[in-house]
């Protein structure tokens, strides 16, 4: 599912129309990716958290040539399902 189809479903469900669903979810993504960016955590009970990891640098090599290559420090997004959506996929 992209992101116009799950617009839709939102509009569907909560009888908006497909541009005020698709604003409620820009909205959604925009507040997620701010406070993940402040390194705040994001929890939707029932439904998971997100959360801001750092990764070290560290020491990888290039498969074609085997070469050592340095690799930088950055942070990535982590997500933790939550106990209602393990068991829905399940």
């Amino acid at each position: 599912m992209r992101k116009p189809e799950l617009a839709a479903a939102i509009a569907e469900h909560a009888d908006l129309t497909k541009d005020q669903a698709n604003r409620v979810l820009n909205a959604v993504l925009e507040e997620i990716t701010g406070a993940l960016n402040r390194k705040d955590s994001v929890t939707l009970v029932g439904f998971g958290t997100f959360v801001q990891r750092h990764r070290g640098a560290r020491t990888g090599k290039n498969p074609q040539t085997g070469e050592p290559v340095k690799i930088k420090a950055s942070n990535t997004v982590a997500f933790k399902p939550g106990k209602s959506l393990k068991d829905a996929v399940n």
